[in-house]
């Protein structure tokens, strides 16, 4: 049996290996990422269409993700425009230096093992210089997006949930801002998928 939708298989109890089945999934999608015509529908009925064009940059993958973080937040039961528009758009900046999942593999596997490439004298090599050059453009795709989003016309509230589509946020307060309140609603879809 050939499993396509990984989500339906269980999660482990042990949260490392529930991360690391996460991104087993995850580069999953990116490999057999494919969008149907009621994806095209749904981003048509979101976004306006110079934001559609933002979406259509990214790669298949990232549109899947961003379909698959817009369907957890309609299920949750939201609603607020400014935040279903961030869900298809946060990751947009990443079309600026795309990547492939073998790239995208060896970043997370970096960011697991600390500020490893400098201590090995990686930057003395051209090659690897401009690589990490890439990873960092990449690793600022959030503010990338963010001003993508506004030059495209997305109202304040979508920009500035794509800009913060990645801050730390600390515990729920009792009287949350409502940028607040849907950043945390983004972030909970974007941890899942």
């Amino acid at each position: 049996m050939i499993v396509n939708d990984l989500s339906i298989l269980p999660r482990h109890k042990d949260p490392g290996m529930s991360r690391r089945f996460y991104r087993v999934r995850q580069f999953w999608w990116a490999l057999t990422a494919r969008i149907r015509e009621e994806d095209r529908a749904l981003v048509a009925r979101i976004l306006h269409p110079e934001a559609q064009a933002l979406f259509w940059r990214m790669t298949p993958g990232d549109q899947r993700h961003s379909l698959a973080v817009l369907r957890t937040l309609l299920a949750w039961g939201e609603t607020h425009p400014a935040l279903l528009k961030a869900a298809l758009l946060h990751d947009v900046g990443k079309a600026a230096t795309p990547l492939t999942p073998w790239e995208r593999a060896l970043i997370v596997l970096g960011e697991a093992l600390g500020a490893w490439s400098g201590r090995f004298g990686c930057f003395r090599w051209p090659v690897l210089r401009r690589w990490m050059d890439r990873v960092r453009r990449y690793q600022a795709h959030p503010e990338i997006g963010a001003m993508w989003a506004m030059e495209a016309g997305c109202d304040p509230l979508t920009v500035a949930l794509i800009r913060r589509h990645q801050d730390g946020l600390g515990p729920p307060g009792p009287e949350e801002d409502l940028e607040t309140r849907l950043l945390r609603r983004l972030q909970q879809a974007d941890r899942i998928h």
